[in-house]
């Protein structure tokens, strides 16, 4: 998979993807950081702070316009009015026990969970589908994943 990744932006500068390694929801920092430190050879710092810029920027994007686009597409499209309804069913299933539990400080532990199929992406999924306020999810969400960064970081330069 790692092949792929790197081919997609054969020729793109190292930072910019790193970046775009890093916006893709199920590469994450998981891959963008080792890629960056490993293939291109970038120092620890830039690669964990390009990767936290991508992933950030894709769950901002998902608090600030899921709503607004899932209730669009929602009224035109039948197909994703079932298709929201099974990822809130999904997100709700998989973080609820976690809100229940932490709350709002859920989010945070979910973006700073640098495994598969948890991590930033969900934690912005369950920020929108538990409806967590903008003012207190996106401090959460960059905060994780700044521990989440770290943690890939020091895995990758230990290992």
């Amino acid at each position: 998979m790692h092949e792929i990744i790197i081919n997609m932006f054969l020729g793109f500068p190292k930072e910019l993807a790193t970046f775009l390694i890093a916006l893709i929801p199920i590469t994450e920092l998981r891959a963008s950081i080792p890629l960056a430190i490993k293939v291109y050879g970038l120092s620890p710092t830039a690669a964990l702070t390009y990767s936290v810029a991508g992933t950030f920027f894709s769950m901002a994007i998902i608090v600030l316009l899921l709503d607004p686009i899932s209730k669009l597409l929602s009224k035109y499209i039948p197909i994703f009015e079932k298709f929201f309804t099974w990822l809130f069913e999904h997100t709700r299933k998989r973080a609820g026990s976690k809100m229940e539990k932490y709350g709002e400080w859920a989010i945070f532990i979910l973006a700073a969970t640098p495994i598969p199929l948890l991590g930033g992406m969900t934690g912005a999924l369950a920020a929108f589908v538990f409806g967590i306020p903008l003012k207190k999810s996106l401090p959460l969400l960059l905060i994780g994943t700044i521990v989440s960064g770290l943690i890939v970081t020091g895995i990758t330069i230990y290992f």
